[in-house]
C-alpha cells in the first residue's frame, strides 16, 4: 500500500523552475531575473569571514541584520522580519493568515508562488486579471475584497510583466483596504522602479498597521545565491505570526553577514541599477526594431507577446540552441509571451540576434 499524503499535496502547483544550470558557462542566463554583476568585493569578504564560523549556529533572532535594516529604513527592528529569500516570508504569511473559508486576492499573471498560498492552506484564491497594459487593476482588486478576505498581495513592479504603478495609486488603494486585511506590497524589484523614490513606500507603514513591504537582497544587491529577504511591517503582529510558523535559523550566518555588509554599499546598488536601466533601453530599442513591443518595464526584465504565428515552444527551444535562456510565458500565466532578464550587453545582443533569426 503506498504512502498516503495530505490532500493539499495534490493541490500544490509546480513552481516553474528555470533551466540551464547544467549547461556550459557560455550561456546567456536571462531566465531568472538575477543580476549579471557580482556583489561588491567587501560583501564577498564579509561572507568569507562568516563562513569561518560555520561550526556554530547562526543567531535565530537575526538581531544584527534586523538592526542594520532598522538603521537603513528607520523602521523599528521589532517590526522587521527576515527570511530565506522573500519567498520564505511570503509562504509563512500564507500559513499564518490563510485557512479554509478565507480568501486571498492577487493579480494575475503575477508571481508564480502566489497560487501556492491558497493551495497549501485551503483558502480561496481570487485572481484578478491585469489591465490591457499588463498592470494591476487596483479598482477591480478592491471590489473583490470581502469579509472573508485575509490577504491582498500587490506586486509592484509586477513579475512577470515588469510593469509598475505610481505610489499615489498604491497608497490610495491601501487606504481603502479594511484594517483586518493584511496587505503585502511585494517590492522585490523596487530599486529598479523609476516612477518613485524606492524608499517612498516606507512612509505608508506608520499609517497602516496591516501593511507589509516585502523586499529582497537577491536582485538589486546581487545576492540571489545566498537567499535573504525581509519584511518591513506596519506592526509587530506580522513579525510574530510568521516567526510562529517557521523553523528556526531561517537565514544562515554567511547570508546574514553578506546582507549586512551590502547595506553599507549603496553605491554598488546604484551602479547596478544604472547598468540595468541602460540594458533596459538597449533591449527595448532592439525588440522594437524587430517589430516587438514590450511592456513598459520598471524592473530588471522585460515582458512581451511574441508576434502572431510565432510558436512559443519553438522560440524557447531555438533560443536555447543558440545559448540563450529565457522564461516561457505559458509557465508564468500567459501563453505566447516571453520574460527576458536584462543581462550584459554581450548577452543582450546575443538574445536579440537569436530572436531575430527565429521570428
Amino acid at each position: 500500500m503506498p504512502i498516503e499524503f495530505a490532500a493539499r499535496i495534490g493541490r500544490l502547483p509546480d513552481y516553474p523552475v528555470a533551466g540551464g544550470y547544467s549547461l556550459p558557462d557560455d550561456v546567456a542566463m536571462l531566465a531568472s531575473n538575477e543580476s549579471p554583476w557580482p556583489p561588491a568585493p567587501q560583501v564577498l569578504e564579509a561572507a568569507a569571514r562568516a563562513a569561518a564560523t560555520a561550526n556554530r549556529y547562526p543567531d535565530p533572532s537575526n538581531f544584527a541584520l534586523r538592526t542594520a535594516l532598522a538603521r537603513r529604513y528607520d523602521v523599528p527592528a521589532n517590526r522587521i522580519a527576515v527570511g530565506n529569500g522573500s519567498v520564505d516570508l511570503l509562504m509563512a504569511a500564507g500559513e499564518a493568515l490563510l485557512e479554509p473559508g478565507s480568501e486571498v486576492v492577487y493579480a494575475w499573471p503575477s508571481f508564480s508562488v502566489y497560487p501556492h498560498l491558497p493551495a497549501a492552506s485551503g483558502a480561496t484564491a481570487i485572481a484578478v486579471p491585469l489591465d490591457d497594459a499588463f498592470r494591476h487593476d487596483l479598482g477591480a482588486m478592491a471590489r473583490e475584497i470581502t469579509a472573508a478576505t485575509r490577504l491582498v498581495i500587490v506586486n509592484n513592479p509586477n513579475n512577470p510583466t515588469s510593469t509598475a504603478l505610481p505610489l499615489d495609486e498604491i497608497a490610495a488603494f491601501v487606504d481603502g483596504v479594511p484594517s483586518h486585511v493584511c496587505v503585502i506590497l511585494d517590492e522585490a524589484y523596487i530599486e529598479f522602479n523609476l516612477l518613485d523614490d524606492p524608499d517612498a513606500s516606507v512612509d505608508l507603514l506608520d499609517r497602516h498597521p496591516n501593511l507589509v513591504l516585502l523586499r529582497t537582497f537577491s536582485k538589486a544587491y546581487g545576492l540571489a545565491a545566498l537567499r535573504v529577504g525581509y519584511a518591513l511591517c506596519g506592526s509587530e503582529a506580522f513579525v510574530k505570526a510568521v516567526h510562529a510558523v517557521r523553523q528556526p535559523f531561517v537565514v544562515n550566518a554567511v547570508a546574514s553577514a553578506a546582507a549586512i555588509e551590502a547595506l553599507d554599499h549603496g553605491d554598488n546598488v546604484v551602479e547596478r541599477v544604472e547598468k540595468t536601466v541602460a540594458a533596459r533601453i538597449e533591449l527595448d530599442e532592439g525588440l522594437r526594431a524587430l517589430g516587438v513591443t514590450p511592456a513598459e518595464s520598471q524592473a530588471n526584465f522585460c515582458w512581451f507577446d511574441l508576434p502572431e504565428g510565432a510558436d512559443e515552444d519553438a522560440v524557447i527551444a531555438g533560443l536555447r540552441e543558440r545559448g540563450v535562456l529565457v522564461r516561457a510565458g505559458k509557465a508564468l500565466g500567459r501563453e505566447g509571451a516571453l520574460r527576458v532578464t536584462y543581462g550584459t550587453s554581450e548577452h543582450n545582443q546575443r538574445f536579440l540576434r537569436a530572436l531575430g533569426e527565429l521570428i
